[in-house]
């Protein structure tokens, strides 16, 4: 199907055609969204196919919202770290932006279409912390109209310039296919490079949970930070001895802690990609030993000693 047969088609379905695609992107598929928003806007007739477009792009965003709300809800962390596990850049840990999901609250959800991960990401961590379902469909419906009624907009005050573009790349396929295959291969290529360079501080030496146990044992204690999201803690509770912290204010955790103090820092993310990271910023800080604890929470979890 070229160009000109899928403008006939959105023409004819529009609807429907943006009801899915809208659908389709916010579940959690690879599919562009943004250039059928605009092509759709660009031929809207009037006002009234607007409301129907619009209403079919917030309908469907927050029909899948919704979705992801009840999956947090019901498997709660195990949601989150899955989806952290799907990235390609373990770095990007959910954790972090659980944290900051907490810090916003509802406004989060107004603004997280705009933010390239968070959409996906905020609605399970809306269930999962049980907020007020009314509440979150209010502000996911917010959140989506604001979206995609400014994309809508957008290709209609455009639309002229998107009907030009689209009629030259009816004429130029093979090289517009070029192009989009070149800016794939570079985003990959940016992404593969962001994976090999988190791999890379992942060699920061660890401390097994075997080794925090006994070091918690001897005189002077090591300072042991935890950096798990508010999800987790709230259903697994607080460890004892230890100092809740959030990456984006470590400083504030530390406080005037001695530097030579051996410090170890754990979460609840795969690969301890928050646990790592907090290190190495500890580290150029000037403390002088800070490791990640192995495994995250779950091996500490599995190494605490049997209760009676």
């Amino acid at each position: 199907m070229d160009l000109s047969q899928i403008t006939e088609s959105l023409q004819r379905d529009a609807v429907w055609v943006v009801f899915v695609n809208v659908l389709m992107q916010q579940v959690g598929l690879p599919v562009p969204v943004m250039p059928t928003l605009l092509l759709a806007g660009s031929l809207m007739a009037g006002t009234g196919q607007m409301a129907e477009l619009l209403a079919a792009a917030v309908v469907a965003s927050v029909f899948a919202d919704w979705l992801w709300y009840l999956a947090g809800r019901a498997f709660g962390y195990k949601v989150l770290s899955g989806l952290c596990k799907l990235s390609i850049n373990p770095g990007s840990c959910v954790t972090q932006t659980e944290a900051r999901f907490v810090r916003w609250g509802l406004a989060s959800l107004v603004v997280a279409k705009f933010i390239p991960g968070f959409s996906t990401v905020a609605p399970p961590i809306a269930g999962a912390l049980r907020m007020n379902l009314a509440g979150f469909v209010v502000a996911a419906g917010i959140g989506a109209a604001l979206w995609a009624g400014l994309t809508l907009w957008a290709g209609w005050l455009l639309r002229y310039e998107v009907q030009t573009a689209i009629a030259y790349l009816d004429r130029h396929m093979s090289t517009a296919a070029m192009v989009v295959v070149a800016i794939l291969a570079i985003w990959l290529c940016w992404k593969l490079w962001q994976k090999y360079r988190f791999r890379s501080l992942a060699g920061l030496p660890h401390i097994t949970p075997a080794e925090l146990l006994a070091a918690m044992q001897a005189e002077q204690t090591p300072l042991f930070l935890d950096l798990r999201g508010p999800t987790i803690v709230a259903r697994t509770g607080h460890i004892a001895g230890a100092t809740a912290a959030e990456l984006d204010r470590l400083s504030e955790a530390v406080g005037n802690w001695p530097r030579e103090r051996p410090i170890v820092t754990m979460c609840a993310c795969p690969g301890d990609a928050t646990a790592i990271e907090a290190a190495r910023r500890l580290l150029d800080a000037g403390y002088l030993s800070v490791r990640p604890l192995k495994g995250g929470y779950e091996a500490w979890l599995a190494n605490q000693p049997a209760r009676r």
